[in-house]
């Protein structure tokens, strides 16, 4: 059984969709959608796609292909909503970049409509796929860092910027993913202070102040709170994430070449009235170093087969990230004021 699909959005994370449906024995791309014409041509040539794969600029075209079972979305979050609610009604299977939409009700709605038709609603979170990350997990299962007492993790590039949404929603769903995805729940109450440099508009503010910076935290039950750093226009490039516990600190740092998770042990021993650090050592945690997003894909043919939502990236799980994140706007758009996080499922 294979699974025909159609991709919409040829940009820089479609053409990697593109790759890797085309490789998995799973799939049949049988079209690709996007508004420029030339990438269009691009992908052709750079693929060797044959005529049966359909390349076109109009979803319209696509939308009632015989045939086929799913569409993959992998265009800018403020067209998801109406492209998820069209290829749901439609009855076809949905695999959507993050954010599932800008709105938890959107979110709330899209959940119920694929339930509904009885189709699966999978949203991308890739870093979850990752081997530091699932590693991570399992690592933490077992205590060996102690008592868990906070994180901090830190994502900063020279672009690329976005004109759709500002650095908050752009970059802080995959660390507060892996945070949710590390401790095992979510934060219940968020704070969020930030600059705007770029997109400074203030005569409109509502539609052009993008955030460039933002500072996260992030409050859960336990007491265990992390803090973010996000910014689209810092040349120096970090993705490092770590969760320090009482006998040790577990890190993710994507930036470091073959040694991505690492955990420095250590702790103190009390005498008198001094502690003194014992017990430090860097360890080097072994991985099976495989692309996730490749795992991803895999994972989401496998959810339309089965006809069964997945345990990491289902539409819900999707609605959970974009109800913090919009609470965290909210903090945000208030000069940093604490804001609870409620379950809306």
């Amino acid at each position: 059984m294979t699974i025909k699909i159609a991709v919409l959005g040829a940009g820089r994370w479609g053409v990697h969709l593109v790759r890797n449906f085309l490789a998995h024995p799973q799939a049949t791309l049988v079209a690709v959608v996007d508004s420029n014409e030339n990438r269009l041509a691009d992908l052709r040539g750079r693929f060797e796609l044959n005529d049966t794969v359909v390349l076109t600029t109009d979803w319209g075209t696509v939308r009632q292909l015989p045939g086929l079972d799913a569409v993959a979305i992998a265009t800018p979050a403020s067209t998801h909503y109406g492209l998820i609610a069209d290829a749901l009604g439609q009855g076809y299977h949905v695999f959507t970049e993050k954010p599932l939409t800008l709105d938890p009700a959107e979110c709330i709605e899209l959940c119920r409509l694929a339930e509904k038709q009885q189709r699966q609603l999978f949203v991308d979170h890739t870093y979850l796929f990752h081997p530091a990350v699932e590693r991570g997990k399992t690592v933490l299962e077992t205590g060996i860092l102690g008592d868990l007492r906070y994180g901090y993790a830190t994502r900063t590039n020279l672009g690329p910027v976005r004109y759709d949404v500002d650095a908050l929603w752009d970059l802080a769903i995959h660390d507060i993913a892996i945070f949710n995805t590390w401790l095992g729940e979510i934060p219940i109450q968020v704070q969020a202070t930030g600059r705007v440099w770029l997109q400074e508009n203030k005569s409109n503010p509502p539609i052009q102040n993008l955030h460039d910076l933002v500072w996260v935290t992030l409050t859960y039950k336990s007491g265990f709170q992390a803090t973010i750093h996000l910014c689209w226009l810092n040349p120096d490039k970090q993705r490092r994430l770590a969760v320090v516990g009482s006998n040790g600190t577990l890190i993710f740092d994507e930036m470091s070449g073959d040694a991505p998770l690492t955990i420095q042990h250590g702790n103190f021993e009390i005498r008198g009235d001094q502690f003194i650090p014992i017990n430090q050592r860097s360890e080097v945690l072994n991985l099976e170093l495989t692309e996730p997003l490749k795992q991803v894909c895999a994972r989401f043919l496998s959810s339309v087969m089965q006809n069964k939502p997945d345990s990491i990236s289902s539409g819900w799980n999707g609605t959970q990230l974009v109800q913090i994140l919009t609470a965290l706007t909210a903090s945000l758009n208030q000069e940093g004021i604490p804001v609870k996080v409620n379950n809306i499922q």
